[in-house]
C-alpha cells in the first residue's frame, strides 16, 4: 500500500438539522448528534494508526476532526487547510431547498441536474462556476498530498472535510467522470477510503476501496433515495480466491469462509425485504445468493448467463506467477492497460462490460416502485459496472475495488434524467473492520 486516504464528511450540524443550505458560510456548528456521530467515528477508526490529519477549517469540520482524534492513542495537530473548504454557494448559503427553488428555479434545475455546468453571481457580480471552482481545490489539495506522500509506503492520512469537496475529491482522483458529481453520495459522519500507489509508469494510480461506509453509526445502509434500489454483491470466497488462482469462467464453488462471508451478508442485510432476485449463472455467485435468501427460500433467483465472470481462458486455473512464465507481456499489460488485453483464447474487458451494462440496464429497466433487488455476480463483472455507473471507461477497473461478500448499494430513479447514485460501495465491514481485508484474489 502506498497512501490510503481516509475521508470523513462532518457529523450533523445545526444547519443539516433545520433543512438550510450551509456552503462556505460559518454558521453552523456541529449538533448534539454531529457530536455523537463523530464521537461514533473516532472510535472505529481508533486501530488506524494515522500519520496526518487535515480539516477544513469551517467550525463544523474542524469540531468533527477535533472530537475524531480523542479516541486516537497518538497525539495529532489537526492541519486546517483551505483547499478543503465546502462549496460557495453565494446568496443560497441560508436559505431552504424550497426556497432557493423559488427564488432560482432555473439554476436549481442546472444544479440537481448538471451541477457541474451551474454559473451563479458573487455579491461583486461578478459570475463563477462553484463546482469547477472546487475541482480546483480538490486538484491543489492532491497536489500537495501526493508531493509530500506518493512514493512513501503505508501512509495512511484522515481527510475531515463537507459533502460537496469531499465527492471532488474522489472524483479528482478518478479522472473527473462527466456528471460524476451526482452519482455519489456521502452521508455525515461517512466514512470513504481510497488507496493511492505508484504505478510503473511513475505516476499515481487510484482504487477506491469503499464509498458511504455508515455501519459505525448504527445504520448498516444509507436511507434510500431512489424509486427503487438494487444490492450489487460479489460472491463470497472460494479456495482459487484464496490462492490467488485465475478462475473465470471456472465454476469453482464457495469455500467455508466464502459461505460464512453470505451468511455474514445475509444477517447485516435482514431489514432488507427484498422482493427481486438475480444471479450470474455461475454456482460461486447463486450459492451466494441462496444463502443471502434463506429467510426468504421462496423467492425465485434468475440466473443471467451475460453477468458470468470473464473469461480467462489459457490463464484459468494458473497462478500469476505461472502465467508470468509463458506470457509475461500481455500479464503486464493486463496490470497496466487491461483494455488493451484479450485473454488467450478468452475475453477482453470490454468484451465483459458490454454483456454486464447489457444485462444491468435490463434489471434497471425492469424495477418497480420501492423495489428491493439482489443481485450477485462477479469481481470484473461489478467492477465494469461500477465503472459504467460511474461515468469512466472500463479501462479502469483497477480503480475499483469489489472484495468478496462485499456490498455496493444503487439508487434507481424512474425520472430518465436522473443518474443512478451509488449510495455505497463495497461495503465489507460485516466481514470485520473498517478495512476490506477480504482474498486479493488474481483479478
Amino acid at each position: 500500500m502506498g497512501i490510503r486516504l481516509v475521508l470523513v464528511r462532518h457529523g450533523l450540524s445545526s444547519f443539516n438539522a433545520k433543512g438550510l443550505i450551509q456552503g462556505r458560510i460559518d454558521d453552523s456548528v456541529l449538533t448534539d448528534i454531529g457530536y455523537e456521530q463523530a464521537c461514533k467515528a473516532g472510535n472505529a477508526l481508533s486501530k488506524i494508526e494515522f500519520d496526518r490529519i487535515y480539516s477544513s477549517p469551517l467550525v463544523r469540520a474542524s469540531e468533527t476532526a477535533n472530537t475524531i482524534k480523542k479516541s486516537f492513542n497518538k497525539e495529532h495537530n489537526v492541519i486546517y487547510d483551505e483547499n478543503l473548504l465546502e462549496v460557495d454557494l453565494s446568496s443560497w448559503s441560508g436559505l431552504t431547498i424550497n426556497e432557493v427553488k423559488n427564488k432560482y428555479p432555473e439554476n436549481y434545475t442546472v444544479w440537481k441536474n448538471d451541477p457541474e455546468n451551474l454559473t451563479l453571481e458573487r455579491i461583486d457580480k461578478k459570475n463563477y462556476q462553484p463546482i469547477q471552482e472546487l475541482y480546483e481545490q480538490a486538484n491543489n489539495f492532491l497536489k500537495d498530498i501526493l508531493k509530500n506522500y506518493i512514493g512513501k509506503s503505508d501512509v495512511n492520512i484522515l481527510i475531515v472535510g463537507h459533502n460537496a469537496i469531499l465527492r471532488c475529491l474522489i472524483l479528482a482522483l478518478i479522472g473527473k467522470p462527466k456528471k460524476g458529481f451526482r452519482k455519489i453520495r456521502l452521508e455525515n459522519a461517512s466514512f470513504s477510503i481510497l488507496n493511492i500507489s505508484k504505478d510503473n509508469n511513475n505516476s499515481y494510480k487510484t482504487q477506491i476501496e469503499c464509498l458511504n461506509q455508515t455501519s459505525h453509526l448504527n445504520q448498516n445502509i444509507p436511507i434510500k433515495i431512489g424509486d427503487s434500489r438494487i444490492f450489487l454483491i460479489r460472491h463470497g470466497e472460494t479456495n482459487w480466491n484464496k490462492e490467488g488462482r485465475f478462475q473465470g469462467q471456472i465454476d469453482i464453488p464457495l469455500n467455508n469462509n466464502g459461505k460464512d462471508q453470505a451468511r455474514k451478508a445475509c444477517e447485516y442485510l435482514k431489514d432488507i425485504n427484498f422482493n427481486k432476485a438475480f444471479s450470474s449463472s455461475m454456482n460461486r455467485p447463486y450459492e451466494t445468493a441462496q444463502i443471502i435468501l434463506q429467510k426468504n427460500k421462496e423467492l425465485k433467483i434468475i440466473k443471467i448467463d451475460s453477468l458470468a465472470e470473464i473469461s480467462h481462458g489459457l490463464w484459468e486455473g494458473k497462478l500469476e506467477e505461472e502465467i508470468n512464465q509463458d506470457w509475461p507481456n500481455l500479464l503486464k499489460n493486463w496490470h497496466d492497460k487491461p483494455e488493451e488485453v484479450i485473454m488467450p483464447e478468452g475475453e477482453s474487458i470490454m468484451d465483459v462490460s458490454n454483456r454486464s451494462v447489457k444485462a444491468f440496464q435490463k434489471i434497471c429497466l425492469s424495477q418497480k416502485d420501492n423495489d428491493l433487488t439482489l443481485l450477485v455476480a462477479h469481481d470484473a463483472v461489478n467492477k465494469t459496472l461500477v465503472c459504467n455507473m460511474l461515468g469512466i471507461d472500463c479501462s479502469n477497473i483497477w480503480m475499483i475495488k469489489q472484495g468478496n461478500g462485499g456490498i455496493t448499494v444503487i439508487d434507481i430513479f424512474n425520472d430518465p434524467n436522473k443518474e443512478n447514485v451509488i449510495s455505497a460501495l463495497n461495503i465489507t465491514t460485516h466481514l470485520g473492520g473498517i478495512l476490506d481485508s477480504t482474498a486479493s484474489g488474481a483479478l
